[in-house]
Parts: structure tokens; sequence; C-alpha cells
């Protein structure tokens, strides 16, 4: 059984990498701007109108966060959650994975942070929207969460700064659905979203990859149950404590750490 899963895993490896050296050499790299970059930007603008257009949007997603070790190890945190939204000002999102289970509440005024798990919370006068909310957490606060990207008012400004390269790559399916497949790249990152055709043009699928961390590793989600309107359920977007959670200072809550406290050792990135 061993021999059989080794052969399978070598013809499989001989094929990506044939499929790569495919793509690499047969992939061209036309002068000015392409038909190709002229249609990305239209489909991104697009998706970019449809969001901003929304007074209130819904989704459940699955996440996965790379790590790159002094190895050469890629290694894994997977986790998955929903947000709701209602512009201008209101949220609230989860995130569940192996080490942490994590909620925000956002309500025009103040931002909440629950770590389920140790049954604390934290709690952060950030007046505005939510706009506003996310740029203070990437700004002041220092922790960004990167699909953040495409909950603000104006995703195309935001993606687009810095780009780079541009490519149209075609049609893709996720989750079942069709969808446009553009790739990104600027200094720092390259990045790559499939689009879900037809008149409501969510993004489906979310990829980051580094380009100045060794052996590039990715931050990936992909959005399922997308809603919006009526379809949304109805939020006040309070917080009760109801299980009698402890406040604490942000930073001496070790649950809403993006990376768990036993993956910062020596030899990990």
């Amino acid at each position: 059984m061993k021999t059989s899963t080794r052969s399978v895993t070598r013809a499989s490896a001989a094929g990506l990498a044939a499929a790569a050296l495919v793509f690499s050499l047969g992939w061209g790299a036309p002068s000015g701007a392409s038909a190709g970059e002229a249609d990305a930007k239209s489909l991104l603008k697009a998706m970019s109108d449809y969001l901003a257009a929304q007074e209130a949007l819904s989704f459940a997603y699955d996440a996965t966060l790379e790590i790159a070790t002094t190895e050469h190890q890629i290694l894994a945190l997977a986790s998955s959650g929903k947000a709701i939204l209602n512009r201008p000002d209101k949220m609230r999102a989860t995130r569940s994975g192996g080490f942490a289970d994590i909620e925000m509440i956002f309500d025009a005024k103040t931002l909440t942070l629950v770590g389920k798990n140790a049954n604390v919370y934290t709690q952060i006068a950030i007046p505005g929207t939510t706009d506003h909310l996310i740029d203070e957490l990437q700004g002041t606060y220092n922790r960004p969460f990167p699909a953040a990207d495409l909950l603000v008012t104006d995703v195309y400004d935001r993606l687009m700064s810095g780009v780079v390269d541009i490519k149209d790559l075609g049609s893709g399916v996720i989750g079942g659905a069709q969808c446009d497949h553009l790739a990104f790249r600027t200094d720092h990152v390259d990045w790559q979203i499939w689009i879900a055709q037809g008149d409501r043009p969510h993004p489906c699928r979310y990829v980051i990859t580094s380009k100045h961390v060794p052996d590039g590793p990715q931050y990936s989600i992909q959005i399922r149950d997308w809603k919006t309107g009526e379809e949304v359920a109805r939020d006040d977007f309070s917080f009760k404590n109801s299980t009698g959670a402890k406040k604490m200072d942000l930073q001496d809550i070790r649950e809403m750490n993006d990376i768990p406290e036993n993956y910062v050792i020596e030899g990990a990135k």
C-alpha cells in the first residue's frame, strides 16, 4: 500500500511540475495594457460597485493562514466563521479554529472582542464607520485581518493600490459557482480573486501570497452562503455578556492573536 501511495505521489508531482512548466512557457508577457488587463479591471470594478451598493450583506467563510518555518515547511492554520455587515457602521464577525473561538461586534461606537474559549472580552472605543474601524485595527492596533479589504466601501481602490501586473485567467468554479478568475501583483504580494458571474458578482475566493517571506506562505478565504438585503438576518449588534465573561485588556488576551502561542517558537516565522 505504501509503495502504491508513493507512486501516486511521484506521478502527481511530475504532472504538477509539467503543468507549471507549460504555464511558464505558454504565458506571454504582452507590452502595454492588454485586453485581458482591461477586462480584469472592469470585472473587479463591477464587483466593487456591487458590494458598495449593498446596505446589508452576510456570508460564511473558510480560511487558511499559512506559516513558513526556517526548515522550509509550510504549516496551515484553518478556521471558519461568519460575517454580517450593515452599512455604514455595524458589523459582527466570528472566527473559530483549532486554537481560538472569537467574536467581533461593532455597534458604531465600540468594538467588542470576545474570546469564547477563555470566556473573556475586551472593548475599545472606535466611533465611526466600518471603514474607519478596519483602518484603525490595521494602523493603530496592528491587528489587520486580510479579507477586510473586501468589506470596505471602495474595494476597487483598496485592492488596486500598488498593483503592477494584472491577468485575466478566464473562468473557474468555486463551491459550484462559475467565477471569473483574476490575478494581480504588487511589489509585496501576489493575490488572486474568483468573482461570481451573473448579477451578483461577489467574491467567492481570495488568496494572498507573500513575496518577501521565504517559501511564499498564503492567506486564503473561501466565501459561501452569500446573502444581501432582506436575505440577511436581523441583528442589533449589541454585546450581551450572557456567559459572565471577564473583561480584560486587549494585550492580555492571547486567544485574540492570529497565530497561537505554541507556534511562536524558535525556527518559525
